[in-house]
């Protein structure tokens, strides 16, 4: 493993994909293709090009298919975390694989439909680098308005000097978006809530703590929350 302080990497696929709909009504979100590949093949893709050896896969909704198609690759090696029977949401998902035992400290966490196309630098390399244990729960890939394609939203966070996160006020516009990508401690994962729930609790309770920070992502990133998304998104890939 080149550069990184993690082989491991939590693809988050378990979602039910409403906004999605039609295309999602016999297909999980992951395996919707864009340009001619499945979603998740593309973040694997990333992963393996980054050097991350391993992938943890949560799965609900129709989960037999993607175990399916992601379960004979090798690079990145593929582990599943079952939610067949309830939907954990993205906080609880990775408490479950957790405690499971399928999660080093620290660990990568992405999201199975994120689309990226990297600028000078390795995103996870990029994360790697700026990893301080001492200081941070987690550490998100945040991308700017001009680098954010398809998004129409008000951001999600500012970060200052030091790339501390705090949250967007409300009524304003907040200059970074949360990629679907970022480098976890078990720290942040401490004493959760039972059951399904966001992470956006454990960001917060880091933010109270001065623990959440940020990188700003060089490279151009791609919302594909809607079938509306995908054509200006195939556009864009083609011509980069």
């Amino acid at each position: 493993m080149t550069g990184l302080v993690s082989d491991t990497a939590m693809l988050m696929a378990a979602g039910l994909g409403k906004r999605m709909r039609p295309l999602t009504a016999s297909t999980p979100k992951p395996l919707v293709r864009v340009a001619g590949q499945p979603l998740i093949d593309r973040a694997l893709d990333r992963l393996e090009e980054a050097g991350v050896a391993k992938a943890v896969v949560n799965v609900h909704y129709l989960a037999d298919a993607i175990e399916a198609h992601v379960g004979p690759r090798n690079a990145p090696k593929i582990t599943f975390s079952d939610e067949r029977d309830v939907l954990l949401e993205t906080g609880g998902g990775m408490v479950k694989a957790h405690s499971a035992g399928l999660l080093p400290d620290p660990f990568f966490a992405c999201n199975a439909d994120s689309i990226w196309l990297d600028g000078p630098r390795n995103a996870f390399a990029d994360l790697s680098s700026r990893w301080n244990p001492e200081r941070m729960d987690a550490l998100l890939l945040v991308v700017g308005h001009a680098r954010a394609f398809n998004f129409d939203g008000t951001g999600d966070f500012y970060m200052d000097g030091h790339g501390c996160l705090k949250r967007k006020v409300a009524g304003r516009i907040a200059p970074f978006i949360y990629t679907g990508i970022q480098l976890v401690s078990h720290r942040l994962l401490r004493d959760p809530p039972e059951g399904k729930f966001s992470t956006n609790i454990l960001w917060d309770r880091a933010i109270a703590e001065g623990r959440l920070f940020g990188i700003a992502f060089t490279g151009n990133w791609y919302e594909v929350g809607t079938p509306e998304h995908i054509r200006p998104t195939e556009e864009a890939l083609r011509g980069g």
